[in-house]
């Protein structure tokens, strides 16, 4: 099942259900995706309508950053509770161990020896780890590597 018609789908049972979290949730995504749409004037294939649920989710994570530092948790919960949302189309997220092994192998690849060649292991990474790990994430676990 394509996600468009999996978006329609749960926008009905959450209509039936009356969960307006999700109901909110599955309206925003739909319009960021119609949006896109109009933008490229064709239907979106379903690796540019996980760009937008990637999008989506890591302006949930900035958004719970900020309103932790602001202490309005009142806002993270509910941020958290759409990321939780957003993340349930997205493929599964890679974990930490998954992810240092690609480093360790990208930085062999690369031939890296120091912080100077982030960009070198990062241009290896960048395409293995999209859609399935946090760009930002993985660049400072690579420094991390490399330093130390």
């Amino acid at each position: 099942m394509s996600l468009l018609k999996k978006l329609d789908e749960d926008l009905k049972t959450a209509l039936k259900n009356s969960d307006k979290l999700k109901l909110a949730v599955v309206r925003m995504v739909k319009a960021a995706i119609k949006n896109q749409q109009i933008d490229k004037g064709r239907e979106l294939q379903d690796e540019e309508i996980l760009a937008i649920f990637s999008t989506l989710a890591k302006q949930r994570r900035e958004s719970i950053e900020q309103f932790s530092k602001g202490g309005r948790n009142d806002l993270v919960l509910q941020e958290t509770e759409e990321l939780e949302i957003l993340q349930s189309y997205m493929p599964r997220q890679l974990s930490a161990e998954e992810i240092d092994a690609m480093i360790r192998q990208a930085v062999q690849e690369s031939s890296a020896k120091s912080e100077a060649d982030i960009g070198k292991v990062m241009k290896l990474l960048a395409p293995r780890v999209k859609g399935v790990a946090d760009g930002k994430w993985v660049n400072s676990r690579v420094r991390e590597l490399l330093h130390g």
